[in-house]
C-alpha cells in the first residue's frame, strides 16, 4: 500500500477485534474482522488453527455470540444499519442460517444470555422492553414493562435472569431485578434516585448465586458482590485504585479482574477474594479497551495507545490473534491538558503534528455522551494530525471516567454544559499559544455532532467551520423518530418528553439557534440511522438552506455510521478535503 496516503492505509490496515470464546468449549473463539474489506464474524478454532468468516453481508455485521457448548455461532440480523432485527444462528462448522429465537418478534436488541438448555432474549420497540425465554418446548415472556430494560445476566445453572431495569422512570440510573427463569420474583435493588446500579456477570461456577454488579454510592462506579437469594451485599477493597472500576470473573469465582479507567488510560488488577490482595497485571501505558480471563488463569486484552495502533495480548506476553497484512501505521501520542472549567478541572488530550504553534486546530468531541476519549489509537485523530492540525479531544462534563457527578452534570442542561467545557479548553490553548484562534475546527460524530451543530449555533465566534457526523440537529423531531431506549434516555436527560419540557429540548436543540450560525460547516448523514434519524437532520439542513447557510452534505445508505471500510474512507477524505479548505491547509493526499 506504499501508493495509499499513510491515512488511508491505517484505515483500510486489517484489524481484528477481542476474541469471545464458548465458556465449555474455550477453544471456540469468535472475533469481528475487517480483512475483506468490511467487519464481519469470524469462528476460530485455536485446536486446530483454522478461521472461518461467518457472516457476509453488504454492511457488515458486528453483533454475535457463542452458546456454552461452541456448537453454533450466533449474530444479529438487521437491515442496512437500522439496528432493528433478529437473532440467527449458524451451525459451528458452517451451513445454514436459521431463526435462532422462534417466537422472538424483530425488535431493537436489548441482550441476549445464552444457556445449555435455555435461551434468553431482550427486546425493544416503541411500546417498552420484553424479555423471552427460549426453551425446547416453546417461548415465553418473561417481563413487559414501558419503561426501558435490559436482559443482563443468566445464571451459570440457568436458574435466575437478572434486568436492569427503569421502572421508575430513570433509564440513566437503573435498578435490578432477580427473576427465575419462570417468572418468579426472587430480589430486587433499587439504590434510589440518581444512584444507578449495572450488571458485570453472574458467577461462572456451577449453583454460586453470585451476581457481580456495579453501584455509585461513594460517587464513582464501583464493583460489588451481591447474592440475590439470601440477600447479602459486599463492598470490595478498591480504594487503592483511581477512576472508575469495571470487573470480570475468574473462571474458579476466587478472584476478579478489574479494569480501572483514569484520566483517559486504563489498568488491569486481579482481585483475590479471599485475601483481598490486589495485584497489578502489567500492561503498558495506553489504554485497555477489553479484557477476558481464560480457564487457565491468564488474561487476553485488546491494547493501544494514541500512538501505536491495536495489538491482542496475554499476560503471557504472547501476541493472541494477528490479523493478516501490513500493520497500521502509528501516528503521536497524546499529551495531557488541564483546565479549570465552570463546572471543575476539564481533562483534555491534545496531539500535535511537527512544527511550532499555534496550529491549525480541531477539537474533535466525543459522542455518547456517556463515553470518554482515551490515549487509544485512533485513526481520524492521526488523520488529522497527518493534515498539519493540532488535535484537542475533551472529556466534558457528561463523559465517563471522571465519577458519577461528572457524567450527571449535564441532567437539565445537556450540550450548553459540554460547550462550556470545550470552550474552557479551547481559550487555554488559545492563549498558550498552542490553537491558532483563526483556525479551529469542531467536528464531531453522533452526540459530538450534535454538540458540534450546537456549538456553531451558540458560539458561532469561536469556530472557523465545523464537521457534524449523524447529528442530533433537530430534536424533537429527533424524539419522535428515533429508537425508544434513546427516547427513555433523553426523557432522564432533559426531564421529560418534549410535550413535558419543551424549554429545555428548545434551548438545547441545534435547530433553535441556526439563525446565529456563521462558520461553514459539512454534515454527515445516514439514511437508516435509528439513533440520529434522517428527519430531524433534514430539518435543520432546509432551515440553514432557507437562510443561505453555507452547509455541505454527505449522504451514505447505512445507519449510525459505517461496517465497510470503502465507505469509511471516503467519509475520512470528505472530511479532510472540507477541513483543509476551510481552514487554509494543503489538500489531503
Amino acid at each position: 500500500m506504499s501508493d495509499v496516503p499513510v491515512w488511508e492505509q491505517r484505515f483500510r490496515a486489517a484489524r481484528v477485534s477481542l476474541p469471545d470464546w464458548a465458556q465449555d468449549a474455550p477453544h471456540r473463539c469468535l472475533y469481528v474482522s475487517n480483512v475483506t474489506g468490511t467487519f464481519e464474524l469470524y469462528a476460530w478454532d485455536r485446536d486446530t488453527g483454522s478461521t472461518r468468516q461467518v457472516t457476509d453481508r453488504p454492511h457488515g455485521t458486528s453483533d454475535g455470540a457463542l452458546p456454552p457448548d461452541g456448537d453454533a455461532v450466533w449474530w444479529f440480523d438487521d437491515k442496512d444499519g437500522d439496528e432493528f432485527g433478529v437473532w440467527r444462528r449458524q451451525p459451528w462448522d458452517g451451513g445454514p442460517d436459521t431463526e435462532a429465537l422462534p417466537g422472538v418478534p424483530a425488535a431493537y436488541p436489548a441482550g441476549l444470555e445464552l444457556g445449555r438448555t435455555l435461551s434468553a432474549a431482550g427486546c425493544s420497540d416503541d411500546d417498552g422492553s420484553t424479555v423471552y425465554v427460549v426453551r425446547e418446548s416453546g417461548t415465553t415472556v418473561l417481563y413487559r414493562h414501558e419503561q426501558d430494560a435490559d436482559l443482563a445476566g443468566l445464571s451459570r445453572d440457568e436458574r435466575l435472569v437478572v434486568l436492569e431495569h427503569s421502572e421508575r422512570g430513570d433509564s440513566r440510573h437503573k435498578a435490578l431485578r432477580v427473576l427465575t427463569v419462570d417468572g418468579e420474583l426472587v430480589a430486587d435493588l433499587d439504590d434510589g434516585e440518581g444512584r444507578g446500579l449495572s450488571v458485570l456477570a453472574f458467577s461462572p461456577v456451577e449453583g454460586d448465586s453470585r451476581l457481580l454488579a456495579v453501584h455509585e454510592r461513594t460517587g464513582r462506579p464501583l464493583p460489588f458482590l451481591w447474592d440475590p437469594t439470601t440477600g447479602a451485599q459486599r463492598d470490595l477493597p478498591l480504594d487503592g485504585l483511581p477512576g472508575d472500576l469495571s470487573a470480570d470473573w475468574y473462571e474458579d469465582g476466587r478472584s476478579l479482574l478489574l479494569h480501572a479507567e483514569h484520566r483517559g488510560r486504563a489498568t488491569l488488577h486481579r482481585l483475590d477474594l479471599g485475601d483481598g490482595s490486589l495485584t497489578a497485571l502489567p500492561t503498558p501505558v495506553g489504554t485497555v479497551t477489553g479484557a477476558g480471563t481464560r480457564p487457565d488463569g491468564t488474561v487476553e486484552y485488546s491494547w493501544s495507545s494514541a500512538a501505536e495502533p491495536t495489538v491482542i495480548r496475554s499476560t503471557t506476553g504472547q501476541v493472541v490473534l494477528t490479523p493478516p497484512g501490513p500493520p497500521a501505521p502509528s501516528s503521536v501520542p497524546v499529551t495531557d491538558v488541564m483546565v479549570a472549567g465552570p463546572g471543575g478541572q476539564v481533562h483534555a488530550l491534545l496531539a500535535t503534528p511537527d512544527g511550532d504553534g499555534p496550529y491549525p486546530t480541531v477539537f474533535l468531541v466525543h459522542g455518547g455522551p456517556t463515553w470518554h476519549d482515551s490515549d487509544a489509537f485512533a485513526s481520524d485523530r492521526a488523520a488529522y494530525v497527518d493534515l498539519g492540525c493540532a488535535v484537542v479531544q475533551v472529556n466534558y462534563r457528561g463523559s465517563t471516567g471522571y465519577g458519577a457527578a461528572w457524567r450527571d452534570a449535564i441532567t437539565g442542561r445537556p450540550g450548553l454544559t459540554e460547550l462550556e467545557d470545550i470552550a474552557a479548553v479551547r481559550a487555554r490553548l488559545v492563549e498558550q499559544g498552542v490553537a491558532d484562534p483563526a483556525r479551529l475546527a469542531l467536528t464531531g460524530a453522533s452526540w459530538g455532532g450534535y454538540l458540534t451543530l450546537l456549538g456553531l449555533g451558540t458560539q458561532p465566534g469561536l469556530w472557523t467551520c465545523g464537521v457534524a457526523g449523524v447529528p442530533v440537529a433537530d430534536y424533537v423531531a429527533a424524539y419522535e423518530d428515533e429508537m425508544e431506549p434513546l427516547r427513555a434516555f433523553d426523557r432522564s436527560l432533559f426531564g421529560g418528553s418534549p410535550q413535558e419540557v419543551p424549554e429545555v429540548y428548545e434551548r438545547c436543540s441545534p435547530l433553535t439557534h441556526v439563525d446565529a450560525v456563521t462558520a461553514p460547516v459539512l454534515v454527515l448523514a445516514g439514511a437508516n440511522d435509528p439513533r440520529c434519524p434522517i428527519r430531524q437532520i433534514d430539518n435543520w439542513l432546509d432551515a440553514a438552506a432557507q437562510r443561505g447557510k453555507d452547509v455541505e452534505v454527505y449522504r451514505y445508505d447505512a445507519g449510525h455510521g459505517s461496517l465497510v471500510v470503502e465507505e469509511r474512507v471516503r467519509q475520512m477524505r470528505v472530511e479532510l478535503e472540507f477541513v483543509a479548505r476551510r481552514l487554509g491547509l494543503p489538500a489531503p493526499a
